[in-house]
């Protein structure tokens, strides 16, 4: 059976409906684990930690080639910054270095930078890109605030996850960043952003006020919403599609598989891991990097350790 490369680190929600950021859990840690295709259950431990670092550790993301991983860090009571954890060495390494906090990085379609939400001075959060190396920092949009979270579907154009004022409820963005405007396509959405795999559409989670979660599917083409499936359960939120068309989605210290039948969405959640026995508490982040040497795609998740 092959064995994916799998990391793990928790974070709760750092931003609320109102816009204003909230403190990250008090600790957090990212960790490295095996997960097995098709079997059950797909993940068994041990777990190993790469961040040893007290405080908050989370939203990780892979480079295109795999090598490595970003995510932000919050070390030593100062503000957050994008560290990478280079896979090859087992070395962490800090890449920004800005009087700002930096969340959420991704690297662009172009492969030649990363994006980050940064919180800046005047606690406006925007969307802003850095070279690889952490340097030359760019505005992105100047006019859409507050991002919270972001994913790119093409090498001009975002989906956003932009937080409500007022009480409103926080809406899903369609950006052009050739033009700096965004549209508006849905509201009351969660915090995970996906490509789909071989569709060319995004998925997201749609709370309607009252109703059961569903994770829904937009088409950038048409800009077409189609719904997919209801989530496992209410607290989920959190998910990744792996390359075979599985949408992987956490509870808890559980991680819920669904893979539709072809030609229709109507198959069930089955429990495809509980890391409790692993010391893992409540999963939040999770994502998905390039296959290994060995064809196997390496896989990301965010957990929190279990204090005994």
């Amino acid at each position: 059976m092959r064995t994916i490369v799998l990391t793990l680190a928790l974070a709760g929600a750092i931003l609320a409906a109102s816009g204003r950021a909230q403190q990250p859990p008090a600790n957090t840690e990212i960790y490295l684990a095996p997960l097995k295709l098709n079997a059950t259950p797909m993940i068994t431990g041990p777990l190993v930690n790469i961040s040893h670092s007290p405080g908050y550790d989370s939203q990780p993301s892979f480079l295109p080639d795999g090598s490595a991983i970003l995510f932000s860090s919050q070390r030593e009571g100062t503000q957050y910054d994008i560290y990478r954890y280079d896979i090859a060495s087992q070395k962490v390494s800090q890449v920004t270095h800005t009087a700002e906090n930096e969340n959420s990085p991704l690297v662009t379609p172009d492969g030649k930078t990363f994006s980050v939400v940064q919180t800046e001075a005047d606690k406006t959060q925007r969307l802003w890109r850095f070279d690889l190396d952490g340097t030359h920092p760019q505005l992105v949009l100047a006019d859409v605030k507050p991002v919270g979270y972001h994913l790119w579907t093409d090498a001009t154009h975002l989906l956003l996850f932009v937080l409500g004022a007022n009480g409103q409820p926080n809406t899903l963005q369609y950006a052009d960043t050739a033009t700096g405007k965004a549209d508006v396509i849905d509201s009351r959405i969660g915090r995970a952003l996906l490509m789909r795999p071989g569709k060319g559409t995004a998925s997201y989670i749609s709370q309607p006020q009252g109703s059961h979660a569903v994770v829904k599917e937009f088409d950038p083409k048409t800009r077409a919403t189609t719904t997919l499936v209801e989530t496992p359960d209410t607290t989920a939120q959190d998910c990744a599609w792996l390359p075979n068309g599985t949408l992987l989605m956490s509870s808890g210290s559980r991680i819920f598989a669904w893979t539709p039948a072809a030609g229709t969405t109507s198959a069930a959640w089955t429990v495809a891991a509980d890391l409790a026995s692993e010391g893992v508490g409540r999963i939040t982040r999770m994502a998905v990097g390039p296959a290994d040497r060995g064809g196997t795609p390496r896989f990301a998740l965010v957990a929190e350790p279990v204090v005994k």
